[in-house]
């Protein structure tokens, strides 16, 4: 009997459209997920690759970016980064067979032989499969570059002399250098850990200087072969400076004679509390040197013992060292501010002839004094100039004759011209700190008759440094205010340049015939006035003292100053000196800034290639500032007198 075929199952119409209807959602999801990963892929490819390869763990390392140089205007490096070296062992190469552990060990205390062989054998009995120890930070190229070549070294037949030196290899860094040290030091600034710009230069433009990282990923392709994929570092851009670093240089030395020749003289201390000069281009704002002292090793910035003993250095607390550095790092010439004196008055008389209330052939009877109430103002003599001309006034620095040009002048139109001037404002120099002194000049509704009159000539009121070089370049230049700046240009690490700081014209303070009018008096002041002293033989110069009375007054402290120029008729170099508190008896007296000014004058004027212009007089030498007769002479000798327990660095917590 024949057997019965079992029926077949068919899919009922209704299961047929359900499967196909589930293949076709399958289908469609499918599509879209690789529509999805081919737009990631098109959009993001390169984004999620790095975050893949940064996951993995083969030999992967970061390749670090070299700082930008700082050089001066003549491509002397003053700051740059040089190439060291981190020894690194990779212990589980090391280990990989016993015969590797003795050589390698061995030729590691061979070319470094600060490190230790019992922690070398202790790392390899204890940490055999660590990939990476460091065992030495920063070492120099020279130190690096022997092992290197000793590594590579084969006989005649190419076969490696050292095979079993294993798991030792070199983890580049940049560790920042300065060629001159001290240099420059507040200008230039120093790097901390991580490149990181503490101040100066290296602050201002950290930015700019810094780099981006590079990176070298090491990772298994599909087919479990190593693959590398390296993106280049990019470097930081060079800074050119305006600052010369030989006018630089000279500038710092004759402040450090100054000191030496004054030092201990009427207290025990340096040569003065603060000493500081600006050189500048009147006619652009470019800064050729700023210079003060003390300075500090960029190299080694926070070492005191130039300034305390080892003694000294440990009773002072962590805050205290804190406090002295960061006064230490600061540049005087632009974070400090002081009473200027009497380098304020051309500017007085400069406003006086702008605004039409003060003539040339005016004239002024001193007689020594001025009276407000019962508050006497006095002048440098006592018993009075007699009768001054605004020229007169200038050269024998009259306070009475200048005062009573202040009551001409009115106190708006005072004001607003130490507005444009620039007092009361900050430069805009590229420098970190520039002092804030919008607070400590006179508003219009609170000025008195006696704040016009002392302010005249330079008494309570504060500038810094560099407003008083900037706004007396304008006096001298024809009337142009040009903003002070350091750098000039900004350089790729190849040496294309990037952007170029041109001289910015900010304003224009007073008319070119003020300008010629002011040069003409301040010639005089030079070379028939007080300001004999800065005169350097066979050039023409002009220029002004300063004497300011610090607070509290009944101290008798001094700051002194000296600000001039050369050549008269055409200003290529301006300089800007004070000494405050100079180490002797009797402070109150500018020969000491004077002396400076010319000592720098004698030997940057030559070197700028700016030719006498003059016949030698052979007069108004100065004083000595060096050697054994470094000192003032009559009424000014230094006496010995006190002892200054206290470092001038020194600040309260």
């Amino acid at each position: 009997m024949a057997r019965r075929k079992k029926p077949v199952k068919r899919f009922s119409r209704t299961m047929r459209v359900k499967l196909m209807a589930l293949f076709s959602v399958f289908l469609a999801a499918l599509c879209f997920l690789i529509g999805k990963l081919m737009y990631i892929e098109h959009t993001k490819g390169e984004k999620y690759e790095k975050k893949v390869l940064s996951m993995q763990s083969y030999d992967s390392k970061t390749i670090p970016y070299q700082r930008g140089e700082i050089t001066d205007r003549r491509g002397t490096v003053l700051a740059t980064s040089v190439a060291v070296y981190n020894v690194i062992l990779d212990c589980s190469v090391m280990t990989d067979k016993k015969e590797y552990i003795g050589p390698t060990i061995n030729a590691l205390l061979e070319y470094f032989p600060e490190l230790d062989r019992e922690e070398l054998e202790g790392y390899a009995a204890e940490k055999k499969t660590s990939r990476y120890i460091v065992l030495a930070r920063k070492v120099p190229y020279e130190q690096v570059q022997p092992f290197i070549e000793m590594q590579a070294e084969v006989d005649k037949k190419g076969n490696k002399i050292n095979p079993d030196i294993k798991g030792v290899w070199f983890e580049k860094e940049y560790q920042r250098n300065y060629p001159y040290g001290s240099l420059a030091s507040a200008v230039i600034g120093f790097t901390s850990d991580g490149d990181v710009g503490v101040c100066g230069l290296e602050n201002y433009y950290d930015e700019i200087l810094n780099g981006v990282n590079g990176r070298e990923y090491g990772y298994l392709n599909a087919d479990s072969d190593m693959e590398k994929t390296v993106i280049s570092a990019q470097d930081g851009n060079t800074l050119v400076c305006s600052i010369d670093a030989t006018i630089q240089s000279i500038a710092e030395k004759k402040i450090s004679e100054f000191n030496e020749a004054y030092r201990d003289n009427y207290y025990e201390g340096e040569g003065s509390e603060n000493a500081a000069v600006i050189v500048m281009n009147p006619n652009s704002g470019e800064v050729l040197a700023m210079a003060e002292s003390p300075g500090f090793d960029c190299n080694d910035p926070r070492n005191l013992k130039d300034y305390y003993t080892e003694e000294e250095i440990e009773k002072l607390t962590d805050k205290q060292q804190m406090n002295i550095l960061n006064r230490l790092w600061q540049n005087y010439c632009v974070t400090e501010t002081y009473e200027p004196g009497s380098v304020q008055k051309p500017f007085t008389v400069a406003c006086g002839l702008e605004t039409g209330t003060v003539k040339d052939k005016m004239s002024f009877k001193c007689d020594g004094y001025e009276m407000f109430g019962t508050e006497r103002v006095n002048c440098v003599v006592r018993a009075g100039h007699g009768r001054e001309s605004v020229r007169q006034s200038l050269m024998d620095s009259c306070n009475d004759a200048i005062m009573q040009m202040s009551y001409k002048i009115g106190k708006k139109n005072f004001l607003e011209y130490q507005s444009i001037f620039g007092f009361g404002q900050r430069t805009g120099i590229d420098q970190p700190g520039e002092a804030n002194t919008s607070a400590l000049v006179h508003k219009l509704e609170k000025i008195t008759p006696v704040d016009l009159a002392t302010n005249s000539f330079g008494q309570n009121y504060n500038c810094t440094m560099i407003q008083m070089a900037a706004g007396f370049c304008s006096l001298i230049n024809g009337g142009g205010y040009y903003q002070p700046h350091i750098v000039t240009k900004v350089m790729d690490s190849s040496g294309n340049t990037i952007s170029t700081v041109e001289p910015k014209l900010v304003k224009q303070t007073v008319s070119e015939s003020t300008s010629a009018q002011i040069r003409d008096y301040l010639y005089d002041v030079v070379t028939n006035g007080t300001g004999g002293v800065a005169k350097v033989d066979g050039y023409s110069m002009g220029g002004k003292t300063g004497t300011a009375q610090k607070q509290p007054r009944d101290r008798e402290q001094y700051l002194v100053s000296f600000i001039g120029f050369a050549p008269y008729e055409n200003p290529q170099v301006m300089i800007y000196c004070i000494v405050d508190e100079p180490n002797v008896k009797d402070e109150a007296h500018s020969y000491f800034a004077q002396n400076i000014v010319r000592e720098i004058m004698e030997e940057v004027l030559p070197y700028l290639n700016i030719y006498p212009d003059e016949k030698k007089t052979g007069v108004n030498k100065g004083l000595d500032v060096t050697g054994e007769n470094a000192q003032c002479t009559g009424r000014h000798q230094p006496v010995k007198k006190k002892k200054w327990k206290t470092s001038k660095l020194e600040t309260n917590e």
